[in-house]
């Protein structure tokens, strides 16, 4: 019983006050200058309770956008590994959903799902900072669900490394 409580008291502190990562797989930064925009004084995130940090392990949400490839998908996969459960993955823009205007390029793999999981997807080009808060706010409400092992599947393996 006590474990429950103590669970579930951390589970709302992780909601009410979350820290995010946000990663650039490489795009044409219009994602990520519309990321930056939330959190400055006209849309305030911080007045949430949502902190950006720059360390993986201090994080609770990852932010993603651009295309991915093999080179920063290893990276990505890195970060994600690094990240303490229960975590949730946003993919924002177009880039960061299919690949976008990327996507038939010769080194794009596609979206963020192609290397973790994601639980939210943001669409637009650039997507509206109100979306992405929408979508943040959205991963919140599923971080403040009790974690099932069923959740995540396994991550895919990236071309060229060996499985873990």
């Amino acid at each position: 019983m006590p474990i429950q409580w103590l669970d579930k008291l951390i589970r709302r502190a992780r909601v009410k006050s979350p820290w995010l990562l946000h990663f650039d797989c490489g795009s044409c930064n219009g994602c990520d200058i519309e990321v930056l925009a939330c959190l400055t004084p006209v849309y305030d995130v911080e007045r949430f309770g949502i902190v950006n940090v720059g360390n993986p392990l201090h994080a609770d949400l990852l932010l993603v956008t651009g295309t991915v490839n093999r080179r920063n998908g290893r990276v990505l996969t890195n970060l994600y590994e690094q990240m303490a459960a229960p975590k949730v993955v946003v993919a924002i823009g177009s880039c960061g959903l299919s690949g976008g205007i990327f996507r038939t390029a010769y080194n794009v793999i596609g979206g963020v799902d192609q290397m973790i999981p994601v639980d939210v997807y943001v669409p637009g080009c650039p997507p509206r900072p109100e979306a992405i808060i929408d979508g943040v706010f959205l991963a919140l409400d599923r971080l403040s669900r009790p974690a099932k092992s069923s959740d995540r599947p396994p991550l895919k393996p990236v071309a060229g490394r060996s499985s873990p």
